[in-house]
């Protein structure tokens, strides 16, 4: 059995032959045989040929579809303040890798995740409690000073001290309180200016007091035996390092994010998974290599890049292309000052000047006939 794996050991790729292994342990030699030639030869068909234009063949069968995507915004039933956005201007998000997507979302799992009362709290736990959601700010512009009014029945909600609340304003505002009455706080400023006052009373109503910044919402949904939770907002680096949550299965849908926390080869399965994830929700069967070949293109120097003119079809070495793709008088204009030169070696650069483009047989300089 040893001497027929090894036959094949140069022909198909080794996670290939270990799960043929594992499955026909039971079966006689003569059938090993016959299930490993048919896999053979199924893996030859499915390689492509020399010479394919593999990137204009995926630019095909992503585009085409794409077509037939939705615009619509798809709400998670039972929960309507979660809308996450589908179809073409998902799509678009993931390939113009924007900084931070337009619905920012972190699906949380827990190593104990089967108690939902105690999930719920490690939820409302997660989100981030600003002084703007406790207390009401208001700027005396003519007194140069401030006034926080605390609202008692939010800080119970939320299960916290007006004490603590205030020493943690204080802190972040580096200011003393210059008056203090029931529930309303009230710093003086003196003879600061207006622009400076302005300044203090944003930076008072992002003042974060407790919860993970950047997690605005967290709800609670069942999937299978155990509950997830999943937030508006996200903050990876922060999340992952809690004792409670499962490092191995949390993710969100920030691709910049899981780049900078993870690591690039992360960020490429998150960009393969996100997009494949947009097809099949909308129902359109698109082979994952034609992703597969989008992703390495946008991961390969190591940083994750958008496809267009601020990433890859920008960057291209060749004048032409550059200028066929976006801002064509510019890049004509920049490479006559410079005397560039185009080595002519892609398919749009050949188009333009009219020569054969070199992929399929154009990929053949030379034929010789083998006597």
């Amino acid at each position: 059995m040893e001497k027929v794996f090894e036959a094949y050991e140069d022909k198909l790729p080794k996670k290939t032959l270990d799960i043929i292994k594992e499955k026909t342990k039971d079966l006689k030699i003569n059938k090993v045989k016959k299930i490993l030639e048919n896999v053979y030869n199924d893996y030859l068909a499915s390689q492509i040929e020399p010479g394919e234009a593999v990137g204009v063949i995926a630019a095909q069968s992503i585009g085409e579809p794409g077509t037939q995507m939705t615009m619509r915004t798809f709400h998670y039933a039972g929960v309507a303040e979660l809308a996450v956005p589908q179809g073409l201007p998902r799509l678009m998000e993931i390939v113009d890798v924007r900084r931070v997507p337009t619905i920012p979302i972190m699906w949380i799992y827990l190593k104990k995740g089967d108690d939902e009362a105690e999930v719920i709290k490690f939820a409302k736990s997660l989100e981030e409690i600003t002084i703007e959601r406790i207390a009401e700010v208001v700027e005396d512009f003519q007194d140069k000073k401030l006034i926080i009014t605390f609202n008692y029945k939010k800080l119970d909600d939320e299960g916290l001290e007006l004490k603590e609340v205030v020493k943690q304003v204080e802190k972040g505002l580096r200011k003393k309180t210059s008056k203090e009455e029931d529930n309303v706080i009230t710093f003086e400023f003196g003879a600061t200016s207006l622009k400076s006052l302005r300044k203090y009373a944003t930076k008072l109503r992002e003042t974060r007091i407790k919860g993970v910044a950047g997690i605005k919402k967290g709800a609670v949904i069942k999937k299978g035996d155990e509950y997830i939770i999943q937030t508006e907002g996200t903050n990876l680096d922060e999340v992952l390092a809690l004792p409670e949550v499962d490092h191995t299965r949390t993710n969100c849908n920030n691709i910049k994010e899981i780049e900078n926390v993870l690591g690039i080869e992360a960020a490429r399965e998150s960009v393969l998974r996100e997009a494949k994830k947009v097809l099949d929700d909308q129902g359109l069967d698109v082979d994952i290599r034609h992703l597969m070949i989008v992703a390495d293109l946008m991961c390969i120097n190591g940083t994750v890049k958008s496809i267009g003119r601020q990433g890859i079809s920008g960057e291209k070495s060749s004048v032409f292309a550059r200028a066929a793709f976006e801002e064509t008088v510019r890049h004509l204009l920049d490479a006559a000052l410079k005397g560039t030169k185009d080595e002519l070696r892609g398919v749009a650069e050949n188009i333009i000047v009219g020569q054969p483009i070199p992929i399929g047989t154009g990929s053949v300089s030379l034929v010789m006939k083998n006597k």
